[in-house]
């Protein structure tokens, strides 16, 4: 089959179910202990509390017929589609060596150019309901996960400068890095990371592009403009692996959310997901401020979730995707 190489566009917004936690849930910017979940050694939940959720059904705008300055871009909004085709380079998504050695260098050149920073690609995910229930495995890899149905930011005031010093320490255990990076070296000089973290600025991009030959058509990708977001709408969400906690933010529903998605996404396309910028209002706030306090400045983060299209034909084929977490420094 043919790859499609030039975006589909419509008109047309649709609607779906977003997963939030329940407004009984209290909002918290720190770790308490609240709401959490237990990973075991490969990764999978194993056990959560304060996991309350409730299911609203809202307006998705289709935010490929945006036009002008209408149209989302990851330094404000959170998130921006940009059109890039893959380099012919014969990578085999279901290799994680190839994936670190060929493709992590795709993503942190459109990352570079997009932000001005300059990008270290990290991690990365596979992601497909199909593959999930089949437990396929990424060679020399983690298993294929699932896409997620809960709206969330991956990062937060604790866990993102938290994820910026880790890169400054040589990868162990089953760091994605390992196989790559020389022995004792870090993917990012800690003298770098320490002048972003005192009075510079950081920032964490995931690039989110469709592995397969066909459009996305069942579970897509939402984004919530990050000027949207106030934070009483944050909860902090631990993490708690073997060896190390970590967080994200889940989400509290308010009226204000605002939600958009790129129907139809093609492999020759990638979705740009700001996941935290240091220079955000509600950053360099600690939580105290929005970031709809200032309109044309960084957006901290946008979140994100699946959603179940209405529009979606049965049939339709699964999505297979892949996310590349980069971590930017600006100078």
């Amino acid at each position: 089959m043919n790859r499609i190489s030039t975006p589909i566009i419509t008109d047309e917004n649709t609607f779906g179910l977003f997963n939030y936690l329940d407004g009984t849930v209290r909002p918290s910017l720190y770790r308490n202990g609240a709401v959490m979940t237990k990973r075991d050694a490969d990764g999978w939940d194993s056990g959560t509390v304060g996991m309350c959720l409730e299911a609203k059904e809202l307006s998705v705008s289709n935010a490929r017929s945006l036009r002008g300055d209408e149209r989302r871009t990851c330094e404000v909004n959170g998130f921006e589609l940009l059109n890039a085709p893959l380099e012919d380079d014969g990578s085999d998504f279901f290799d994680h060596d190839q994936i670190v050695r060929h493709y992590y260098g795709q993503c942190t050149e459109l990352v570079a150019q997009n932000t001005g920073g300059r990008a270290y690609a990290f991690d990365h995910n596979i992601r497909s309901a199909s593959g999930k229930q089949s437990q396929k495995r990424i060679v020399c890899g983690q298993p294929v996960q699932e896409p997620i149905h809960l709206v969330h930011g991956d990062y937060t005031l604790t866990s993102a400068p938290t994820r910026l010093r880790d890169l400054t320490r040589p990868p162990s255990g089953n760091d994605t890095l390992c196989s790559v990076l020389p022995a004792g070296e870090s993917l990012i000089d800690p003298a770098d990371a320490e002048r972003a973290l005192n009075g510079g600025r950081f920032a964490m991009v995931n690039v989110w592009r469709s592995i397969t030959d066909t459009p996305v058509i069942v579970h897509p990708l939402a984004l919530c403009d990050g000027r949207s977001v106030e934070p009483n709408d944050l909860v902090v969400f631990e993490i708690h692996y073997q060896n190390r906690i970590g967080e994200n933010y889940f989400a509290r529903h308010a009226p204000a959310h605002r939600w958009y998605f790129y129907p139809k996404m093609t492999r020759d396309e990638v979705l740009l997901i700001k996941q935290w910028d240091s220079a955000g209002a509600l950053a360099r706030s600690n939580g105290a401020l929005a970031d709809a306090t200032e309109p044309s400045a960084p957006c901290t983060f946008s979140f994100h979730s699946a959603f179940e299209d209405p529009a979606s034909p049965p049939d339709a084929p699964d999505r297979w995707s892949i996310e590349v977490r980069c971590m930017v420094i600006y100078d």
